[in-house]
């Protein structure tokens, strides 16, 4: 009965829709509206329908699903084919993406258009140019204040140089990725601007209240974001005479996604990037979408389902267009930006794994795998249909958000060890590591840390001591986390410099609009000149780079690093070291083991005790890394320092 009520409705919009779409030929449109709108009503029920406006808003819906089909090109609707026809194309081991600043890993957008041949001599194949959406000058949290949806930041270029990029891109068979921020605006964003000038349809475009009663209720449980600089959620406008919800900063209006047309807005925002070019759509801090009191106002249900109304009807305009979660949450709550019960991803196909980025950073610094085995074996299962972006380190901080249930199983005190972290990467205990510390909240003891990656694991402070043995130490290290997130399983996601060891840069402290936010450290301009050092043998840079480039080359080849929860974590005696299987889902008997050394002494483990559930025996082993057979002492596998292997059978 439901669904031949949703039936009647889509009928009925389908004949209120104006003259201009319905004279369009949009045959696959309403095949794919029909397939999908039972699920697109019943959540817009659920989200709105307790409005008078309901149908109205719904078939306001529709039309922007229609218009931003009609507007996709002919090329983009045959790529959106081809991608329902191999629906499985994005889990194959063959994507290796590379995060990158339009301004900073090149002049600007033009400049990054000529530096196409890097990504591919590197062999990445997959791009997300950093936010380079319309922002204020000052006021843009690094990109992710957006004054207007659909202009492209002055400073960086234009919509044509994007479209050429992305143009350029499809013919190299390169995924351009790009962030849409969705939980806010900037207060000098049009809505906002209307709204200030006392216009109320604006106003409830956002969280606005004229007193602070519903504020100081909403504040007795929301956490801060960022207590040092930002403390609070509300910041008082006196242009308008209100409060407005501000969660991030000050000049960063929370939009109200329990009002449809902001719903809408944003949808059409997505489906005007989709038809840009864009192949995979970033959906900046979903987990804060839906607001309610007495709550965290993150992870909420309803911000699922705001999510799940997204892909059902990007599935009708672009279906070929994937989505990737920016939620860094705890571990049990971000499988379910997935979707939950059930099998395809219902809101976003791709999402960073956070868990395991903190985990490796806490196997560098305590050069055991306790901790990182544990939370592995913690972390839920994908959906068949979803996968993983796992990266070493990204343009923002660096935080350590394990559960406390898995540190505590290993012995540690969750606060005490977090706290040891921050101090390990500031340098406290060693002057290996040169991170600095970002957002110190003195009431939990929280912080995070920043700092490139180079500088992290100490290559920063080995070659100012020009001391060879560090030096290789620190390569060693940089090799390791690269050679665990390319054969993990989902995407491997390297970011700006990484692949040429780039080192902090600490010029932001000269710049007003920077200087107190440690995140700039490790955002910075890649030098060119010194980049072509990786082509010179015996350099850092060389070392790094054509390890990283090898290292992508073999993944591509291995059936096995294809993600379709085809890994088995191995138990392992020595708490040094970290082993995994992964299987050719097709052929079963084709394996590959992952064995990683995060200590800095040699370390090895009795081959035989893993045979039942690996190979037969340890003869005929070769490492996919090297092409050489594994260093053995008899039946035992030696690893040296910060050694990995990709173990399979000749």
């Amino acid at each position: 009965m439901y669904e031949q009520i949703s039936h009647s409705l889509l009928n009925s919009i389908l004949d209120d829709l104006r003259p201009e779409i319905r004279r369009q030929d949009l045959r696959h449109f309403y095949t794919r509206l029909g397939a999908n709108f039972y699920a697109i009503h019943s959540l817009f029920v659920t989200l709105y329908g307790h409005r008078d406006d309901f149908k109205f808003q719904l078939l306001r819906l529709v039309e922007t699903m229609a218009r931003g089909y009609i507007d996709r090109s002919a090329d983009l609707e045959s790529l959106d084919m081809r991608r329902e026809d191999d629906y499985n194309w994005f889990l194959s081991q063959k994507w290796v993406g590379m995060a990158v600043y339009s301004n900073g890993f090149a002049e600007n957008l033009a400049d990054l258009a000529s530096k196409i041949s890097y990504f591919q001599e590197l062999g990445i194949n997959m791009v997300h140019i950093l936010p380079i959406l319309m922002c204020p000058s000052g006021k843009s949290d690094g990109g992710y204040a957006i004054s207007d949806f659909r202009r492209i930041d002055d400073r960086v270029g234009t919509l044509d140089d994007l479209r050429r990029i992305a143009d350029e891109f499809r013919k190299r068979e390169i995924l351009l990725v790009l962030d849409i921020v969705l939980n806010h605006t900037s207060d000098e964003h049009e809505w906002a601007r209307r709204a200030m000038a006392g216009e109320q349809h604006y106003q409830d475009y956002y969280h606005v209240f004229d007193d602070r009663d519903i504020p100081d209720v909403f504040e007795q449980s929301m956490p801060e974001v960022f207590p040092e600089s930002d403390p609070g959620n509300f910041t008082w406008n006196g242009e308008m005479g209100k409060w407005v919800m501000t969660v991030f900063h000050e000049y960063q209006w929370d939009l109200n996604y329990s009002n449809p047309a902001v719903f809408i807005e944003m949808l059409d925002v997505l489906l005007f990037w989709a038809n840009q070019g864009v192949d995979v759509l970033r959906l900046d801090a979903v987990a804060f979408l839906w607001k309610k009191l007495g709550t965290t106002c993150q992870n909420e249900r309803k911000a699922h389902l705001i999510l799940q109304l997204m892909k059902d009807c990007c599935q009708v305009t672009a279906p070929g267009v994937l989505f990737i979660a920016e939620a860094i949450v705890a571990p049990t709550e971000i499988t379910k930006y997935f979707g939950e019960d059930a099998i395809v991803a219902k809101e976003c196909e791709i999402a960073y794994n956070a868990t395991l980025m903190a985990l490796l950073w806490d196997a560098v610094a305590t050069r055991n795998t306790r901790l990182l085995c544990q939370g592995l074996k913690s972390l839920p299962n994908k959906l068949e249909r979803a996968t993983w972006l796992n990266y070493v380190r990204c343009h923002d901080d660096i935080g350590f958000g394990f559960d406390d249930i898995d540190i505590e199983q290993v012995g540690y005190d969750p606060r005490a060890h977090r706290r040891f972290l921050i101090d390990y990467f500031k340098g406290d205990f060693d002057a290996i590591p040169r991170g600095l510390t970002f957002m110190p909240n003195d009431t939990t003891g929280d912080a995070r840390i920043c700092g490139s990656l180079a500088s992290l694991v100490g290559l920063e402070s080995a070659l100012e001591s020009k001391d060879q043995q560090l030096i290789a130490t620190a390569i060693s290290r940089i090799l390791l986390m690269h050679g665990i997130i390319l054969s993990f399983g989902g995407i491997p996601l390297i970011y700006n410099g990484d692949a040429l060891g780039v080192l902090n840069d600490y010029s932001f402290y000269d710049d007003p609009s920077k200087c107190n936010d440690t995140r700039w450290v490790h955002r910075p301009k890649i030098d060119w000149d010194r980049a072509e050092l990786r082509r010179k043998q015996g350099t850092v840079e060389y070392v790094i780079f054509s390890a990283i480039k090898k290292m992508i080359a073999i993944r591509k080849e291995i059936s096995a690093f294809a993600d379709f929860n085809n890994r088995q974590i191995l138990p392992l005696e020595n708490d040094h070291l970290l082993a995994f299987v992964r299987t050719n889902h097709l052929r079963p008997s084709e394996l590959v083991m992952v064995v990683a050394n995060f200590n800095d002494q040699p370390r090895f483990f009795d081959f035989d005790s893993l045979v039942p559930s690996v190979f037969n025996s340890h003869d005929g082993l070769v490492d996919l890394h090297t092409g050489r057979r594994p260093s053995q002492s008899g039946s035992r596998i030696v690893l040296q320092a910060y050694q990995f292997y990709w173990l399979t059978k000749t």
